[in-house]
């Protein structure tokens, strides 16, 4: 059923943000036919909480649309198809293809379109949510849009333009919160310092944060005491003994280890065992 929604309760980025800008003759084209014959093609939504919907498809006729409201050219209403998580997938596996043919997504957005449908219970887990998504991606195209995934979850909302984050970038940083359970944390106060102004400032901010972090961690390691795999002890004068942590071996050195002790403690061994 098709049903006309207040554009103000349609939330554009629900799925991706700061979406890819279209070509500005093709935006003109696009307001210049729903201003003169209405929109002709619904967008399709998901029912979220609240009495708001997440836009699914249809970003740029919602954008077509906001600029005619701003020029006091249209109702603010949009024609819309509600989807409820249970016949929402096929709406969003068409979401995934238009926008890989028409603008590409970046890993981060695949990312969090994969994320967004398991928290809303359109997939039951992000394994099912890549499959079913990206079916067609080959399957290391998958692995480096499930990279991302962490990426997306620990850094969502402070990233102004993660469409722009480079795919090496990107794998590095989701390599680097795998092993500090402190960086999301503090990559998020250097961006809120920093405050970049623009994607270009903000991607020269997260190497330089990265390298610090992997600085300090070397630091950190070099001043720490170096795990030597095993534990030793004295036993007495001229005799240590070393017991493995890998594989419980135990090891007797020193000079008090003579023939004839090896030979009583042999002796000793094989009486009780």
């Amino acid at each position: 059923m098709i049903t006309a929604l207040p554009l103000s309760q349609i939330i554009l980025d629900h799925l991706v943000r700061d979406r890819v800008a279209v070509q500005d003759d093709d935006m003109d084209a696009l307001v210049n036919s729903i201003r003169d014959r209405g929109q002709q093609t619904p967008i399709e939504v998901m029912v979220l909480e609240n009495g708001t919907f997440g836009l699914i498809s249809g970003w740029q006729r919602c954008t077509a649309i906001a600029q005619l409201c701003k020029d006091g050219l249209y109702d603010g209403t949009v024609l819309a198809i509600e989807r409820q998580a249970s016949d929402a997938s096929g709406a969003y596996l068409a979401m995934v293809e238009e926008n890989e043919i028409s603008v590409g997504l970046s890993h981060f957005e695949r990312a969090r379109i994969a994320i967004k449908t398991v928290e809303l219970g359109v997939c039951e887990t992000d394994k099912k949510a890549l499959l079913g998504l990206f079916r067609t991606a080959s399957r290391a195209k998958r692995s480096k849009i499930r990279s991302f995934l962490n990426v997306v979850r620990d850094s969502d909302g402070a990233l102004s333009s993660p469409q722009s984050s480079r795919e090496r970038l990107g794998l590095e940083l989701s390599s680097a919160l795998d092993g500090d359970a402190n960086l999301a944390e503090n990559l998020r106060a250097a961006l809120d310092k920093a405050a970049p102004q623009d994607a270009a400032t903000e991607q020269k901010l997260l190497p330089d944060a990265l390298a610090a972090r992997k600085k300090e961690g070397s630091n950190k390691a070099k001043n720490s005491p170096k795990d030597t795999g095993y534990l030793e002890r004295d036993l007495g004068p001229g005799l240590s003994v070393r017991v493995y942590k890998s594989d419980g071996r135990v090891e007797l050195n020193g000079s008090a280890l003579t023939p004839d002790l090896r030979a009583r403690l042999l002796h000793w061994l094989e009486k009780r065992i």
